[in-house]
């Protein structure tokens, strides 16, 4: 049962997503969700340069090597990774594999913003891990939102980029068993919508 407070229910979830790491059948679901993301790629990949993905932490989904070999496909097509500013925005740098990276002050590994070599990136699509999930209908047509680690800063750059890039595609990682219903959880009025959310069941959009 997830507690009703955010910052409980995030606490909660991580929790469960540590256990939920540990047991026996992670290993074939995250393959299932990684397999519907390789989908994604080979449907809808080529329409995108450069794609944005997450450096995993707590026991997120690794999704790396996928987006690696997808690189490798076309010599055009890039990667990039998030660099937090300090007004709670993010900025996308190219990354390469080997890249030297430098710890936020949250302790994730950024890309470092005064490389020249690796200059500021313009995602058509960004993969964004999900604490917890939920969906909503509205006029007839189906949501999904994410449920973060309370920061915003997905949700203020979304809001910007969208303005900038209306084709932008933003997808959420996540695991069903993270799904949240209305008494636990409900998107407010500043969280962005996620185009499409991937789960080990499936693509959702």
């Amino acid at each position: 049962m997830h507690e009703n407070s955010p910052k409980s229910l995030r606490q909660n979830l991580l929790k469960q997503r540590t256990a939920f790491a540990a047991e026996q059948n992670y290993a074939q679901m995250q393959a299932d969700l990684i397999d519907h993301l390789n989908q994604l790629l080979l449907e809808e990949g080529s329409s995108w340069q450069s794609v944005a993905l997450y450096w995993p932490i707590q026991d997120e989904v690794d999704l790396r090597s996928t987006l690696l070999a997808w690189v490798k496909k076309a010599p055009q097509r890039t990667l990039a990774l998030p660099f937090a500013r300090p007004d709670k925005h993010l900025d996308f740098y190219q990354w390469l594999q080997g890249d030297q990276l430098i710890p936020s002050k949250h302790g994730v590994p950024e890309p470092d913003p005064d490389n020249a070599e690796r200059p500021l990136s313009r995602p058509g699509c960004i993969l964004i891990p999900c604490v917890g999930w939920s969906s909503s209908v509205a006029e007839g047509k189906k949501h999904y939102w994410r449920l973060g680690y309370g920061g915003g800063y997905f949700d203020r750059t979304l809001a910007d980029l969208r303005k900038k890039n209306p084709k932008l595609v933003c997808i959420g990682i996540g695991f069903d068993w993270q799904e949240l219903n209305d008494d636990q959880w409900s998107a407010q009025t500043h969280d962005e919508p996620l185009d499409m959310l991937i789960t080990e069941s499936g693509l959702y959009s």
